[in-house]
């Protein structure tokens, strides 16, 4: 099912939520008081840039940025060039070696191909003080992309999430199984990959899933830029 409804109307919808004003203005006091947070301001909605809400096909839920130097840039479990992959993301390229025949692990962790291909790779909250994991948890983020997904619920049919860990299970509640797929796994961090996300087989899955509606595959295979 196709929609003419694009990121720029729900963003546009919900700044005019106090909920969100709120959010955006601590973010905005956070930085301006000298803190840093991550991801940069111009990265925050990058999810949203690479992926047009007509254009998902896979939805990956991440929980919040990377909070280290250099990491985050606004797409769940990516970093950018240059930077080692983090443990998690160690994990999925170990699931896509098992899963996909001919999966090579990459040397770099930046994900932007697979946003670029229809991937949304949302976390459900969107920014991070430096070395301080979920400190902008509750701050409204949550409500904000449970409407994102409520979006992708209502106005499009057939998208594939992939929800791992509890977190994100718990988050994906509202989806219509009636009318999109959802895929389950533990998360693949160190604490919990051996509980069965490792085998768990999500990436030839999806693409099994949009094959069988007449939509091309995911390549996972994440490419750098030409430039880089």
């Amino acid at each position: 099912m196709a929609t003419s409804l694009t990121w720029h109307d729900v963003l546009a919808q919900e700044k005019q939520q106090p909920y969100f004003m709120n959010t955006l203005e601590f973010v905005a006091k956070e930085r301006a008081a000298g803190k840093t947070i991550y991801p940069p301001q111009k990265d925050v909605f990058n999810a949203f840039r690479y992926t047009e809400l007509h254009q998902v096909k896979v939805v990956i839920l991440g929980q919040d940025p990377y909070h280290g130097p250099n990491q985050a840039h606004g797409l769940s479990f990516s970093v950018r060039p240059g930077v080692p992959a983090p443990p998690s993301l160690v994990n999925i390229y170990k699931e896509l070696a098992n899963d996909i025949p001919g999966f090579d692990i990459p040397k770099h962790g930046f994900l932007q191909s697979w946003a670029e291909q229809g991937v949304l790779l949302l976390n459900t909250v969107l920014t991070v003080e430096a070395g301080q994991a979920h400190s902008h948890a509750n701050l409204g983020w949550e409500t904000f992309t449970d409407r994102v997904i409520a979006a992708l619920n209502e106005n499009r049919e057939g998208i594939v999430f992939l929800l791992w860990g509890s977190h994100a299970q718990k988050k994906g509640n509202i989806i219509d199984r009636q009318r999109h797929h959802v895929l389950k796994a533990p998360h693949p961090s160190p604490l919990s990959a051996h509980r069965g996300f490792l085998g768990c087989k999500h990436f030839s899955q999806a693409n099994r899933l949009l094959e069988q509606q007449g939509l091309a595959p995911i390549d996972w295979t994440p490419r750098l830029p030409e430039n880089q």
